[in-house]
């Protein structure tokens, strides 16, 4: 599968990014037809404590990078973009690549 990942940074706030990412992004984002995945992560501390360079993750997948490249182009990818303006204050990092799997 192919997807984009999406790294967002430390917020100035962590509540009101979560509470917004849940009840609001989420919502804009859903309306985007054609992903086969969709996954998040909220980072915690290392074990010694240290502070996660990212706040949260967020992976879209596609069968196709040419899949994925059509939602975003969409009119709801557009607006899920765009949206990022009003709740991503630590900036967004986006990475596209082929997903494979590792044998354990």
């Amino acid at each position: 599968m192919y997807k984009v990942t999406v790294l967002y940074g430390p917020p100035d706030s962590a509540e009101e990014f979560d509470r917004y990412y849940d009840e609001t992004h989420i919502p804009i984002a859903q309306k985007m037809t054609g992903l086969k995945r969709w996954t998040v992560c909220r980072f915690d501390p290392a074990p010694d404590g240290t502070p996660p360079q990212y706040h949260y993750q967020a992976e879209l997948y596609t069968d196709s990078r040419a899949d994925l490249e059509l939602v975003l182009a969409s009119q709801a990818g557009q607006d899920a973009n765009q949206d990022l303006d009003n709740f991503a204050t630590g900036g967004a990092v986006f990475l596209f690549g082929e997903e494979r799997e590792v044998p354990v």
